[in-house]
């Protein structure tokens, strides 16, 4: 995978963001990481002590600018979802966080169909404790928040860089996966995240065990949920390719679940380029919208820009945001944004006066798109 281009005057903050969309060894003490940098730009930045809570809003924006998270769907072992508890699971610290995109219909379908569940399981060592307040599968993607309670002082140090990276097993077995987000909670300095989103192969029904550790503690969290997944997806492998010139690409599967979209996709080729696209400039990599038959249109949760060209074939699985439950189609648009060669910009990206890029969904670039490579997939007969 080629390096995220550097596109701000503060570099430090491009390699963190890197090091968050790239974030694929599960052992790899990411959160500890990240804060340690972003304290370690505000240090190079001031020394006075009256920065203190200015330096904490920044590292909290800092990392809510840099991850983009929607967690996945499933049917938890733990009961069913009384109407007081749903009410209640609104209001839990880092739902609006990873239901980033996700209307409140999509949580409410969930919600009653028992997709997300509120294990409140805690476990308590040296007088800290840590609650397992969500647990969410759909089968592709395995989502938890923990909560801690405690003396710990969180201001001065992240739960993210506390937490040592848990261990998941699935009857006892661990847990293999290629990609995932481990850390913080933006403006929740007490709430820990862990998300599994790519190479998870495990059973429809499975015990699962979650051992987390505190590095001031020495005895292990350990968790112990039922999980049992639900038939609520669909999912279509339509096996369909579309070509331009040397360029194609096939639709592997479109997994559809009431609270996020996964496309699964590949290509092969050079990437198709228009007459802007020439000289001093060239095309990105294709990426993928997705529109429904109402036109609504969603793109991918985590958006890359690369600092290199794009190579002759590309494996694509992104997770997007949930359509509507009567959505009866997908059309697949693929496109590209137009790249100065000389620095790696994106032509159509604003900046601030400091020269560093707008923050955004809708500061992206503009688009080509390549409607002859466009495709539609049926979710309803």
């Amino acid at each position: 995978m080629g390096q995220y281009q550097e596109q701000t005057n503060h570099s430090e903050m491009d390699v963190i963001e890197q090091r968050i969309r790239e974030s694929v060894v599960p052992k790899r003490e990411l959160s500890t990481y990240i804060m340690h940098k972003i304290g370690e730009s505000e240090m190079n930045r001031t020394t006075a002590r009256a920065s203190n809570s200015k330096s904490r809003f920044l590292k909290k924006t800092a990392i809510a600018a840099s991850v983009a998270v929607v967690l996945g769907a499933g049917t938890i072992g733990a009961g069913f979802v009384s109407p007081v508890m749903a009410e209640t699971l609104k209001k839990i610290p880092g739902i609006s966080l990873i239901y980033q995109g996700t209307s409140p219909q999509s949580v409410d379908l969930a919600i009653a169909r028992g997709i997300l569940s509120e294990p409140e399981k805690s476990v308590t060592h040296g007088g800290n404790t840590l609650k397992l307040t969500n647990l969410l599968y759909d089968g592709t993607r395995l989502s938890l928040l923990l909560e801690y309670e405690g003396g710990l002082d969180l201001a001065e140090r992240s739960l993210g860089a506390i937490i040592e990276p848990p261990v998941f097993l699935a009857d006892g077995q661990p847990i293999k996966f290629t990609k995932g987000m481990l850390g913080d909670v933006p403006y929740h300095d007490n709430t820990y995240r862990a998300e599994l989103t790519h190479g998870l192969d495990l059973p429809d029904e499975f015990a699962l065990t979650i051992q987390a550790k505190m590095k001031q503690v020495d005895e292990i969290f350990e968790f112990n949920v039922p999980v049992k997944l639900t038939d609520n997806a669909i999912a279509v492998k339509p096996d369909i390719t579309r070509s331009n010139g040397s360029f194609s690409y096939t639709v592997d599967e479109l997994l559809v679940t009431p609270v996020s979209t996964r496309l699964i996709l590949h290509s092969q080729g050079e990437v198709p380029h228009s007459n802007e696209q020439t000289g001093e400039y060239s095309a990105s990599k294709v990426y993928y919208e997705l529109v429904d038959d109402q036109g609504n249109s969603l793109d991918p949760n985590i958006f890359g820009f690369y600092n290199s060209k794009p190579g002759s074939s590309d494996q694509v699985n992104e997770l997007y945001a949930p359509f509507a439950a009567a959505t009866k189609s997908v059309t697949i648009k693929p496109f590209t944004l137009t790249v100065k060669n000389d620095d790696h910009s994106i032509v159509g990206q604003k900046k601030d006066s400091n020269g560093n890029l707008l923050p955004g969904i809708h500061n992206q670039g503009e688009r080509t798109y390549l409607q002859d490579l466009e495709v539609t997939v049926p979710l309803q007969p």
